[in-house]
């Protein structure tokens, strides 16, 4: 399975990624605070949004509330997703505004406005892929997913009763899944470009990327072949484009 996950950390690549994190802590760490203070009356926002819109019950199912803490429990868990989300978009951004690695000098050398309107690109391929990744939850996934849970259910003669933070995670998870699955290949892109990782660590260890992908959509998803491919398929097929980009530019 390639060099496998502890050593990764411990090759250059893992020691320049730690390092920079360590430098700009302070970034990241603000960036995560402000997602969960802004993420929490967000959550709010989301569970009545899900609770009147249409197509996340599907007929026949019924949401049930066990205890008065769900609800706050789910705007914590959404507050979170949203500040993880936020924190790898500064992160994809700050790479391509300062550069890190053996291509750092170079990147120092070049004006202000040079990197300004990367790192402006980097925010534009972030915004445009995590909303690829909320249509394609939206459209594909979340719907063939709920649909199958509730026609399992019911091929089973069982009443369909879904607990309201089971569901509600379950339908957030899956956007947030999506959303993050979907900046793969620009984070590899720009890892690359900067030279903080070898396309061969990858290659290397493709395996174990697989591994990794259909284990998250073990998950987060029923346990047929359909589903998982649904889930872990398309941050597989990105990252592959993203190798192929690297090779042809």
């Amino acid at each position: 399975m390639g060099e496998g996950l502890p050593a990764v950390l411990e090759s250059r690549t893992g020691r320049l990624i730690i390092a920079h994190i360590e430098v700009r802590k302070w970034l990241y760490v603000s960036s995560f605070i402000i997602g969960l203070i802004a993420g929490f009356p967000l959550g709010g926002e989301i569970i009545e949004w899900l609770l009147d819109a249409e197509g996340y019950v599907p007929d026949g199912v019924q949401v049930i509330i066990l205890q008065p803490m769900e609800v706050i429990l789910l705007q914590l868990r959404i507050a979170v997703q949203v500040s993880i989300g936020l924190t790898l978009a500064v992160f994809i951004v700050d790479i391509a505004f300062i550069g890190i690695g053996t291509s750092q000098r170079t990147a120092k050398s070049l004006a202000m406005g040079a990197k300004a309107s990367g790192a402006l690109f980097a925010l534009l391929l972030v915004v445009i892929l995590g909303s690829l990744g909320l249509v394609y939850a939206h459209g594909v996934l979340i719907p063939f997913l709920l649909e199958y849970l509730a026609e399992d259910s019911a091929s089973s003669g069982l009443q369909s009763t879904w607990q309201l933070q089971k569901w509600v995670g379950f339908v957030t998870g899956l956007y947030f899944s999506s959303m993050i699955c979907f900046q793969v290949p620009v984070l590899v892109i720009y890892l690359l470009k900067y030279e903080i990782m070898d396309s061969e660590i990858i290659s290397q260890n493709r395996a174990l990327i697989w591994f990794l992908a259909l284990f998250l959509g073990a998950l987060i998803s029923p346990p047929d072949p359909i589903s998982l491919f649904l889930v872990g398929g398309p941050m597989l097929v990105l990252l592959e484009l993203a190798l192929l980009y690297d090779r042809i530019f």
